[in-house]
């Protein structure tokens, strides 16, 4: 190997100084700049070299001269004396080679710093903020939830890690979102995943940490990556990570809590959303309840200890309030049970859980009587012969296994299920065995739910109710387009028929739900809504995931909406205490009603009317409904 010369270590070295970067080059330049000015102000100095008539420059004078040569060639047109013109030609020549390398450099490096900017690079100085890791269709109304939750906190910010264009995720919340005076809202690109993106959006110090979960198969597996980057990252603040996070198979979740700890509040999603869609299958207006529980501009779900009521029973808490309505109790012990027995006693360090407008809001009644209108009570215990339903299932999704299981907890022995979806027999495991199936017989059949002509080959007037699904692995609008096509020709084809069963249709996008009005379904389940609604208020309240795990299990309490007939009597005007009464005396807990003459007009929330004021006077009709929290 031959012996390495004084050009090439020469080479190699400018070679490394030019790969520093930007300053290291302004740097260089810019003492070389100076060097170069000094060394020609002191030659022209010492050598006396000057305009002709004058005298020798002092070395300050001969600097400055220099300085203004370099800087502007123009300087030099006034010069006298041929040899002081040539010397200041030489040192104009070495200004614009350097000075203007130096200048270009300098807008080389503002460009690439204002492209870093564009890109979202910065590191974000904040602290008790809101992180949301990821980007999808939920965080528009997640936004918009946390921006109504944070209303009476001006000056909160949001901050986006996804990777995802900074400048493309501005423009789409502003045309989407509009203005947010309340809020500010920060995006920067980065993987959620990567230690050193979360370190520049500041994780160590959020209040609270939102994880959206991708669409596709390996969404669960991103999620443990992600965990295990923000808990490798030292918290700065006294408070732990308060992080809440999405998963979609319910085997992941055990890892998840491992990495998590008692740091993370696991969202099952698909489960949560599978449990709404059957439960709001079998009680019309259920979705539109559970909207309004999770909205954060209406009534909202707190959790209160009331040391006043210490001794009483649950049933006592009921009617203790006129402007909260009690769901249930947390015990000492961190459980939560909702709807518990009327005779349960509130022991110290046990809180209530209540729905309230807000938490001042929350304030015992100062009445030593409650105005009970006994006379109207007129309870009647129903037992309703269980017959067998038949269940049709349009369109597939990751969704329709935990369905059919859970349809088979709620119908009766005999019952049927069919589900009609693109995928040959041989791609669809629908054997009762797998699914271990007690009350229903199972049916799939091939075929495209979005063609007129396999829609009316299906016998739809033995059905008691159809679930249109969505298709997730396509993007939102056009799933949604499927949706809203099999919805009119169902509709069409039971207007036709004189058919009567409920339809039930999932959209994806809420900006849809319009448009699926045209069809007249009976309710809707806008899943992605739903899920951002539940991220928002576990993010704000960490105890909350736990009242929503009950609330949506089938065992135990759930909300049902039973005839106002079963409780008080009609066309007589009654306060709501005499409703709560009457409920109380079933060992139920009610918390709201529905008018069916308003369940069709969406400005008055479809007649659903949740945590009315007990003492207000409501006269109801025969087809109006109580909401309320029983066993069945």
């Amino acid at each position: 190997m031959s012996k390495i010369t004084l050009s090439e270590r020469v080479r190699y070295g400018f070679d490394i100084f030019m790969a520093r970067g930007t300053v290291a080059l302004i740097g260089g330049l810019a003492l070389t700049s100076l060097a170069f000015i000094f060394l020609m102000g002191f030659l022209v100095s010492i050598t006396g070299v000057a305009p002709e008539g004058s005298s020798r420059l002092n070395p300050l004078e001969a600097v400055w001269s220099v300085l203004m040569r370099t800087l502007d060639a123009g300087t030099m047109g006034g010069d006298t004396g041929w040899l002081f013109r040539f010397a200041m030609l030489f040192v104009t020549f070495g200004g614009i080679f350097l000075i203007s390398t130096l200048i270009g450099v300098l807008s080389s490096g503002i460009d690439t710093k204002l492209e870093d900017l564009r890109k979202g690079r910065s590191r974000v100085v904040e602290t008790d903020h809101i992180v949301i890791l990821g980007w999808s269709l939920q965080v528009f109304t997640l936004i918009s939830q946390l921006t109504l939750a944070n209303a009476n906190r001006p000056g909160t910010c949001i901050v986006i890690l996804s990777e995802e264009d900074k400048v493309q995720m501005e423009d789409t919340l502003s045309s989407i979102l509009g203005k947010r005076p309340k809020i500010r809202l920060v995006c920067r690109t980065g993987s959620p995943s990567n230690i050193t993106d979360l370190g520049m959006v500041n994780v160590q110090t959020a209040r609270s940490i939102v994880i959206l979960s991708s669409s596709n198969a390996h969404a669960d597996i991103q999620l443990v990556k992600t965990l295990l980057a923000i808990t490798s990252i030292p918290r700065s603040v006294s408070q732990p990570y308060h992080i809440v996070a999405q998963v979609q198979d319910p085997q992941s979740s055990d890892i998840v809590s491992l990495i998590g700890r008692n740091d993370i509040e696991v969202l099952l999603t698909n489960d949560l959303i599978s449990r709404i869609i059957v439960q709001t299958c079998r009680q019309s207006g259920l979705s539109t309840v559970y909207m309004e529980l999770l909205d954060f501009s209406g009534n909202e779900i707190y959790i209160k200890a009331e040391p006043n009521l210490q001794g009483k029973t649950y049933g006592d808490a009921l009617v203790a309030y006129n402007e909260s309505a009690v769901l249930g109790i947390k015990y000492s012990n961190g459980t939560i049970q909702l709807n518990p027995p009327i005779d349960t006693p509130l022991q110290p360090n046990e809180q209530l859980v209540l729905i309230s407008e807000d938490d001042s809001t929350i304030h015992l009644s100062p009445l030593s009587d409650i105005p009970i209108d006994r006379q109207a009570i007129q309870v009647k215990q129903t037992n309703a012969i269980r017959v067998p339903e038949n269940t049709l299932i349009l369109a597939w999704n990751n969704r329709v296994y935990s369905i059919i299981q859970l349809l088979d907890y709620y119908v009766a022995l005999g019952s049927s299920v069919t589900v009609v979806a693109e995928f040959p027999d041989v791609e669809v495991d629908l054997s009762p065995e797998s699914l271990n199936l007690q009350q229903q017989t199972l049916r799939y059949s091939q075929g495209n739910p979005t063609e007129r002509r396999v829609l009316e080959s299906i016998d739809l007037a033995k059905y008691d109710r159809v679930l249109v699904l969505c298709n997730p692995d396509l993007e939102p609008e056009q799933a949604d387009a499927q949706t809203l096509i099999t919805l009119l020709y169902l509709r069409d084809i039971s207007d036709r028929h004189k058919y009567n069963f409920q339809v039930v249709t999932e959209i994806l996008d809420v900006r849809n739900q319009a448009l699926a009005q045209v069809a007249r379904p009976d309710d809707f389940v806008i899943s992605e809504q739903i899920v951002s609604r539940l991220l928002a208020q576990v993010s704000e309240q960490k105890s909350l995931n736990a009242v929503f795990s009950d609330l949506f299990d089938p065992e135990g309490s759930e909300i049902y909406i039973k005839p106002v007939s079963e409780y008080v009597a009609l066309a007589h005007p009654v306060n709501f205490y005499t409703v709560v009464e009457a409920a109380k005396q079933r060992g139920e807990s009610a918390i709201g009603y529905r008018c069916k003459a308003d369940a069709n007009n969406s400005g008055r929330a479809y007649g659903v009317t949740i945590n009315p004021k007990k003492d207000r006077l409501i006269t109801f009709a025969p087809q109006d409904t109580i909401i309320l929290l029983a066993e069945n």
